[in-house]
């Protein structure tokens, strides 16, 4: 981490998570100050009385929003793994991701849907979604996101498949550009016996697009 701020009190747990509220004064300091210069390009005064903090908001809001480079998400899923006999599929569906484009720096949110078929060790289902959001809290393209989650859980856990799809609604194309408010765009990634078996991998496409009462 920068220096900057005194990291030697901060609130980390096991998990490698810190407290949300918890920010290098240095980075903030140095963002604020470009966001500064932002407005004033942008026809703003940056001294008038609604934009006085914007630039010091504008910098905790992108240092929260991008947290996730100094999580370690394989940590994550190993400080919750179980060895267990289980070996059929196991589906987590429904996680909410945002994330922030890298190309145009506008948020992109929506759903992640991910499974894996242990062999050998099992895992605390609240860390598969942690280790989305650590890539999520990352600049990001909706590609590389979903299979950073894939190759994570692959190379961590050894299951026998992962299987990982986000359905996602990007700003850049929502709020510029094209401006189609109502599209999605939705990215797979397969590892294993998803990857080779069609039956299993339409068993999880039936999973994730059940609705339960």
């Amino acid at each position: 981490m920068s220096a900057g701020h005194d990291h030697s009190g901060e609130d980390w747990n096991n998990e490698g998570f810190r407290r949300v509220d918890d920010y290098n004064d240095e980075k903030v300091d140095a963002i604020a100050e470009v966001y500064g210069d932002i407005l004033k390009n942008l026809g703003e005064d940056p001294s008038r009385e609604g934009l006085l903090k914007t630039p010091e908001r504008v910098a905790k809001a992108l240092h929260y929003l991008t947290h996730g480079y100094d999580l370690d998400p394989a940590a994550i899923l190993k400080s919750a793994m179980f060895a267990e006999e289980y070996d059929q599929m196991v589906v987590v569906k429904g996680i909410e991701v945002y994330s922030m484009c890298e190309h145009h720096m506008l948020p992109f949110f929506g759903k992640a849907h991910i499974a894996y078929i242990p062999k050998g060790h099992i895992v605390g289902l609240s860390k598969i979604p942690r280790v989305v959001d650590v890539f999520a809290r990352r600049l990001q393209v909706q590609e590389r996101l979903t299979n950073e989650i894939r190759d994570c859980i692959q190379d961590t856990l050894k299951p026998a498949g992962v299987a990982v799809v986000i359905e996602a609604q990007h700003m850049c194309m929502q709020m510029r550009g094209v401006q189609k408010q109502n599209s999605f765009t939705t990215t797979s990634a397969f590892t294993g016996a998803f990857m080779d078996d069609h039956k299993t991998r339409e068993e999880f496409f039936n999973l994730i697009s059940v609705k339960l009462s």
